[in-house]
């Protein structure tokens, strides 16, 4: 451990709290992840990147785990007090890091030939943006595309909804949605537009998913990449057009509608629910993932 850090109006506070502006992200190529869940798979997933750690008294005895692995992988571990920690972050919960950004390659996201991609386009909101990304982890999704036109990935409070899965897999950003729709279709995978206008079923396709009445409709149990529209207007009909297929989530209750991270989340695990089942009925044997 390094001294306590005990000066709220210090210029190392000043620097880390200027961290949730996006100029100063951009200048810096630096982000913040705010509490213990995304920490630790920081620590654990991406410690090459870190670039301080930052912890008070009660972090330190509540999380002895991040600091252990901190300390094993050489990190710097600057203990705070209360009032330093609240002034770079009112969200750290008594840990926080600073993380370099690492945004994957466009081109090179594709090497991996990816099953199930999750497009985000005009996501403005930063909490529906990080919860669908943790969706997608959850789901076991191998790729998400977050467009030009959405929010920033960095953005403090899209960090915190990912609670750790920004670590888990790869999420490209700065790309239309256009471009995005090209790369996906020309490793083949259907592109899939989720919204409640569309003409088809998603229980219908999970019905029939892997099995010869998918010959006449997308079939679920096949390489999929899925596209999620803005929160407010959902998709434009520009947007709808660049894919394969338009696809509602049904309504069976009294709802209104879904909001986007929900959408989103069924969608990606009835896909992953094909993919899986299409891989046991092949193999004989159970498979945790799509």
């Amino acid at each position: 451990m390094m001294p306590v850090l005990t000066n709220p109006r210090a210029e190392r506070v000043k620097s880390v709290r200027a961290l949730s502006g996006r100029s100063s992200r951009l200048r810096t190529g630096r982000f913040v992840v705010e509490g213990p869940q995304g920490v630790r798979e920081a620590v654990r997933e991406a410690p090459e990147r870190i670039h301080d750690l930052y912890v008070t008294a009660w972090g330190e005895a509540r999380y002895p785990e991040i600091l252990r692995a901190a300390h094993a992988n050489g990190l710097r571990v600057h203990e705070t007090s209360d009032e330093v920690l609240a002034a770079m972050s009112a969200d750290a919960q008594g840990v926080l890091a600073v993380v370099a950004a690492a945004a994957p390659s466009f081109a090179g996201a594709f090497d991996s030939h990816p099953r199930l991609v999750a497009i985000l386009a005009c996501v403005r909101d930063p909490g529906n943006a990080g919860a669908v990304i943790r969706a997608a982890d959850a789901a076991g999704a191998d790729l998400v595309i977050l467009t030009s036109e959405s929010v920033d990935l960095y953005n403090p409070k899209v960090v915190r909804a990912t609670a750790g899965s920004l670590f888990h897999l790869p999420v490209v950003t700065g790309v239309s949605l256009e471009e995005s729709v090209a790369a996906v279709r020309g490793v083949g995978l259907r592109v899939l537009a989720a919204d409640g206008g569309g003409d088809l079923d998603l229980d219908d396709l999970l019905d029939v998913a892997g099995g010869a009445g998918a010959a006449t409709v997308p079939d679920l149990a096949r390489p999929t990449a899925w596209v999620f529209g803005n929160e407010a207007w959902g998709l434009s009909d520009e947007d709808r057009a660049l894919a394969d297929d338009v696809v509602r989530v049904p309504i069976h209750g009294r709802a209104e509608s879904l909001n986007l991270a929900t959408a989103a989340t069924v969608c990606l695990y009835a896909s992953a629910r094909a993919h899986r089942s299409t891989r046991r009925s092949s193999a004989g044997a159970p498979d945790g993932r799509h």
